[in-house]
Formats: structure tokens, sequence, C-alpha cells
């Protein structure tokens, strides 16, 4: 039993993290802020979406780099759950955006530049998904999903990172728009937006962990 909590130890703190960011999120006092108002609560649980994406994707870049060395079909398969738990968050991350889009900027798509790089970014590892899943032969697929995904990332960074920043947004951060950080002087959004960082990349990780032996048990199958 002992052994067991021991190895259960971070599933349980990725728990308690993500129970008291959500009821923090939702009950804790946040600042008074122009336009955003009570919306400023949604940034507990969007931000951290994108976090624990870009943590999964840049570990399924450390691993598919890891078969190209090696060739050990192990770390493919973990590369390629990553992207599949990352593209849930990625999925939540949107779907959290453009619901407080709607209820900051009036609509809850607006061509925003952001929004648009994001959406490339989303088919950018989509195409990933597909191509992985187009080949038959098991370490040609490996090989050549491993290559297009170390290519990948960098792009999806370009995409949500920098490209943004280099015009006009309406997205914190990006066009010249201050990020939240200039706002939170009283770290009240630190105290609960952190932890959420730590609790829901943690969760992405335990749910990595459990996709990667389903697909050990179908590949031994």
């Amino acid at each position: 039993m002992d052994k067991l909590m021991f190895k259960s130890w971070w599933k349980i703190l990725a728990s308690i993290l993500v129970i008291y960011s959500v009821i923090g999120g939702l009950l804790f006092s946040v600042p008074e802020l122009p336009i955003l108002h009570e919306t400023i609560r949604n940034v507990y649980f969007h931000v951290p979406m994108w976090i624990a994406m870009f943590v999964l994707f840049l570990t399924s870049v450390v691993f598919s780099i890891r078969y190209l060395g090696s060739g050990n079909i192990k770390y493919d398969f973990i590369a390629v759950e990553c992207v599949n738990t990352a593209m849930v968050f990625f999925i939540l991350g949107l779907a959290s955006g453009m619901a407080w889009a709607k209820m900051t900027w009036g609509e809850a798509w607006s061509n925003d530049p952001k929004q648009t790089s994001a959406v490339i970014a989303f088919l950018l590892y989509s195409a990933y998904l597909i191509l992985r899943n187009s080949i038959d032969e098991e370490q040609k697929s490996a090989k050549v999903s491993s290559i297009y995904n170390v290519f990948a990332f960098p792009l999806m960074i370009v995409l949500l990172i920098i490209l943004p920043r280099l015009t006009d947004s309406l997205h914190p951060g990006n066009g010249g728009n201050p990020a939240f950080g200039r706002y939170d002087v009283d770290n009240r959004i630190r105290m609960v937006l952190y932890p959420a960082f730590v609790g829901w990349t943690l969760i992405g990780i335990w749910a990595t962990t459990l996709r990667y032996r389903i697909r050990l048990i179908k590949n031994e199958i």
C-alpha cells in the first residue's frame, strides 16, 4: 500500500491542485477590471489548457527524436499519445477562448489573428494524426510521423506565439495589448492560476500514461 501511494503521489497532487483551482476560480475574489469584470475567471481554465497542451506537444517532440535515434517503437507510442492528449487540451483551449471572446469581444469568432493561427495549428497536428494512421507499416508510419512531428512543433510556436505578436490583435499579450501580468498587482490571480498550470499539466501526463498503456496492450494483442 505504501509503495502504491509512493507511485501515485503526483496523481493525488494533480487531483488536489485541479480541484483547488476550480473552486478558487469560481469562488475566490478577483481584480475588478474594465470590460472583463467577472469573465477574468476564465483565465483559470483557458490558459492552463494551453500550458498543458504545450508541455505535451514538447514532450511528444522529445520522444519522436528519441525514436528516430533509437528505433524503439515505444518512444513513438509515447509521442503519438502525447499528441492525442494535447489535442483534447487544444480543443478545450479553443472552446474556452471562444466563450471568453463572446463575453468580452461580442462574438465567439472574430477572425482575430490569434484565433486564425490557432485553427491552422490545430489542422497542422490533425494532419500529423491522419498521416500516422494512413500508413499501414508500423516502422514506416512511426518514422514518417516522427519527422513530421519534429517540424510541426516549431511551426506551431510560430503560429501561436510569434505571428500574433507581429499583427494587430484583441488578444492580451499580442498586437500591443498588455498581458494579464500587468493587471495582477495583488497576486489573487497567481494564487489560483499557477496551481492550475501544474495541476492540469499533471492531469494531461496522467491521461497520456493511461493511453500509452492501452496502446501497448493493443500492440501486444
